[in-house]
């Protein structure tokens, strides 16, 4: 009785282990290899999978998603032998789980070193320079070469990034020197330019000020100028205007006597012709009342009705208004 128990107990956990060991659940975005008797059978899918117990083998489960994967930096020397570091990041994905599983043993290894391997003979092609300035370039070759070799190991490379070129201590400070002194020199070069710009600036500031200035100068004179004029000539026409008689215009024309001269910038004179004629009158009218006072004081005149000097009318004056 105890032994049947015992057989009954055995056969219920083989029952377990089998069921265990024939439904399969894969995780979504994997995939596993089934092998039977050691030999590859078929792949299992995402989902519910039924294989045979005891006699179908899971070998591997496989990862379809895309992976990220750095790599230590790698020395690296370039066409002017010089060694820098260069740190480089892969984005894989595997889209055979098959090969992935048979066609090399361990793909993430064999990435590395052919990502060292191409690295190296890319960078072996390009001075430092080139080399610092070529991230693209560079980035496009390697991708090239590795997705070309991973392609039959059921893996296909995304993106190759190279997160870092560190060139030697000595080659940096060199380099910092360099963009030091190039940074000076356009400071320099910009600081004379906006020197050089001012200057400009203020002497065409400084000429149409004077210009300015000048014209307005000459702008002032002239029409001060053409105030005079007009004032002379209103004063003349209004005294021939009045018919005035000698003694007025001799006294007029004494008084704009100081007008025409004043004016800093009078360099030359208009007198008119009548101005003889009217001083002639005006000492003529000076000489009479002389005379007139001496008949007073009983000095008896020389001919005349009146006993005293008689003065000619001045001839009038001709149509010749100025003369230099």
């Amino acid at each position: 009785m105890d032994a049947i128990i015992i057989v009954l107990i055995i056969l219920v956990v083989l029952v377990v282990i089998a069921l265990v060991q024939t439904i399969q659940v894969i995780q979504q975005a994997s995939a596993a290899i089934v092998e039977r008797f050691g030999r590859y059978t078929r792949t299992l899918n995402a989902g519910l999978n039924i294989v045979v117990p005891f006699i179908d083998r899971i070998r591997n489960r496989i990862d379809l998603r895309e992976q990220v994967v750095p790599f230590p930096p790698q020395p690296v020397i370039t066409q002017d032998n010089l060694v820098v570091n260069i740190d480089t990041v892969i984005y894989y994905q595997v889209t055979d789980a098959r090969a992935a599983t048979y066609e090399v043993s361990n793909y993430i290894q064999a990435i590395e070193q052919l990502t060292v391997t191409t690295l190296r003979n890319i960078i072996g092609g390009m001075d430092l320079e080139r080399t610092l300035t070529s991230r693209e370039e560079i980035n496009a070759a390697l991708r090239g070469v590795l997705d070309e070799a991973t392609g039959k190991w059921g893996i296909r490379v995304n993106r190759v990034e190279l997160k870092a070129i560190e060139p030697p201590t000595s080659i940096q400070d060199s380099m910092e020197k360099q963009m030091r002194a190039d940074r000076d020199k356009r400071a320099a070069i910009l600081q004379a330019e906006g020197v050089r710009q001012s200057e400009i600036l203020q002497a065409e500031g400084a000429k149409q000020s004077e210009i300015l200035r000048a014209e307005g100068d000459a702008r002032a004179a002239a029409l001060r100028s053409e105030g005079e004029a007009q004032a002379i000539r209103t004063v003349f026409e209004a005294i021939h205007a009045g018919d005035a008689d000698q003694k007025l215009l001799s006294y007029q024309y004494v008084q704009m006597l100081p007008k025409i001269a004043q004016g800093e910038s009078n360099k030359l004179w208009i007198v008119p012709s009548e101005i003889g004629e009217a001083l002639k009158g005006l000492g003529g009218n000076l000489n009479r009342i002389t005379g007139a006072g001496d008949n007073d004081n009983g000095g008896g005149g020389t001919g005349g009705q009146g006993g005293g000097p008689t003065l000619d009318k001045p001839p009038s004056p001709r149509e010749r208004p100025y003369i230099e």
